[in-house]
């Protein structure tokens, strides 16, 4: 089961398992990751699950859609590493991810 690391703004490390086919975005609700709201519930309408993703693991994942750059429009902080984590799917190749959470969402 692949590993995700969410680091908190204030710099603590949440490690969860999540099953391949969920978005991380669903991990980290599932295992109550904090700084992650997840206001739309995974659906691409709001910028609540938007994170920072480490740069050895940009190449590794689906690039950005419209959609997704629309809605970090609406985000905070956004930089050029950050994604909404309910748009990154989870696969076995992913197992070691790491992202930060922004100060605010």
């Amino acid at each position: 089961m692949p590993k995700i690391t969410f680091t908190d703004s204030k710099g603590n490390r949440h490690e969860v398992e999540a099953d391949a086919g969920v978005s991380v975005m669903e991990a980290a609700v599932q295992n109550m990751v904090p700084e992650i709201d997840a206001d739309c519930g995974g659906a691409c309408a709001c910028a609540t699950c938007h994170v920072y993703v480490a740069a050895e693991w940009l190449s590794k994942l689906t690039p950005k859609d419209d959609m997704e750059e629309s809605m970090l429009d609406f985000a905070e902080g956004v930089q050029e590493n950050s994604r909404l984590s309910c748009q990154i799917t989870v696969t076995d190749e992913l197992d070691g991810l790491a992202v930060k959470t922004p100060e605010a969402q």
